[in-house]
């Protein structure tokens, strides 16, 4: 679980604490649901800046045909009025009886971009316009409409900068048409969590050293290869993956792993193998490892902790292994 923003200090900054406090208190007491109906009970209403400006303007007509007794003063005065209070009806209606899904987010690696994805569910005959979505608390919003007896998809972004397990941010939706003088909005806390994976090294090191295969002979690597599997020369028609590039740009020629000594031995991934003692760092560079072995269709297994993942391969695969990366 994602750690909670720290509290300012009381005594430099009390306004700020107070609110920090209120809002803690408040979101607490939302429910954790990851299929939300507004309704009266929590969406919200107040005026907007342009809203208290006309109602000011509203005011000084109001005085002002009280003042010279003017009968059009007061026409135009009670039609704004009159307009005001039919778009603040039709304002909180736009949001009232909209339905939110909230879609399966897919893991991803610490540092990159979350995708939330909402799914709008409307059930009225009627169009609803300018609903906007976004984390609470943040300016970036995302706008659509929903047609009538339609659904309509928002995507909401967010970066998790940790691994594990984080429950979706807490997400406000609004809507201010039509004329802008209100803001209708709702507060949503989905129950939903998103694996985020440790984030890979960027220069990892080679792949370690395999073990032997039970009932196998040990097959040594190369003489100063440092590669899991060996090399040999490059045929015509090996694939670009097995190509170790690293060798053909320092030996002027092509060069490639040998696949068949591959098989002879199991490539197991471990934190000890990592020369790293930091845990973060150690599951770093085991999460780049996944990625490389994956890339060149290798079988490989994972230890970590008491956890033991068998040698294999596939995309399921590595998403048992990451997944076990990311909560460890």
């Amino acid at each position: 679980m994602p750690v909670a923003p720290p509290l300012p200090h009381p005594l430099l900054h009390p306004v700020a604490y107070v609110r920090a406090m209120f809002q803690r208190w408040w979101q607490a007491r939302l429910p954790l649901i990851d299929i939300f109906t507004l309704t009266q009970r929590n969406v919200y209403i107040l005026p907007t800046r342009p809203g208290f400006m006309l109602a000011l303007t509203l005011l000084v007509l109001l005085v002002a045909s009280i003042n010279y007794q003017l009968n059009l003063g007061y026409l135009l005065t009670f039609l704004l009025a009159g307009c005001s209070l039919v778009a603040m009806h039709v304002c909180h209606a736009t949001l009232r009886g909209l339905t939110l899904h909230l879609i399966a987010t897919d893991p991803v690696f610490a540092g990159a971009t979350a995708i939330i994805s909402i799914n709008l569910e409307n059930k009225r005959n009627s169009t609803r316009f300018g609903i906007g979505l976004a984390l609470l608390g943040s300016q970036h919003w995302s706008w659509t409409d929903v047609p009538a007896q339609a659904n309509a998809t928002v995507h909401v972004a967010f970066q998790p900068t940790r691994r594990g397990l984080h429950r979706v941010p807490a997400l406000t939706a609004e809507t201010r048409f039509p004329l802008g003088t209100f803001r209708v909005w709702t507060v949503w806390r989905p129950a939903a969590q998103v694996l985020v994976y440790p984030a890979p090294e960027a220069q990892a090191p080679a792949l370690p050293l395999g073990e032997p295969r039970a009932g196998d002979a040990a097959v040594a690597p190369g003489p100063g290869s440092g590669d899991y599997d060996g090399i040999r020369a490059y045929r015509r028609g090996d694939p670009l993956k097995l190509v170790v590039w690293k060798k053909a740009a320092k030996a002027d020629e092509l060069v490639s792993r040998d696949t068949q000594q591959v098989q002879r031995r199991e490539l197991w991934l471990e934190p000890q193998q990592t020369g790293i003692s930091q845990t973060e760092q150690q599951l770093s560079r085991l999460c780049a490892w996944v990625l490389q072995a994956e890339q060149q269709g290798l079988d490989y297994g994972l230890r970590l902790g008491g956890l033991e993942i068998k040698p294999a391969h596939g995309e399921a695969h590595k998403r048992h292994c990451l997944q076990a990366l990311a909560v460890h």
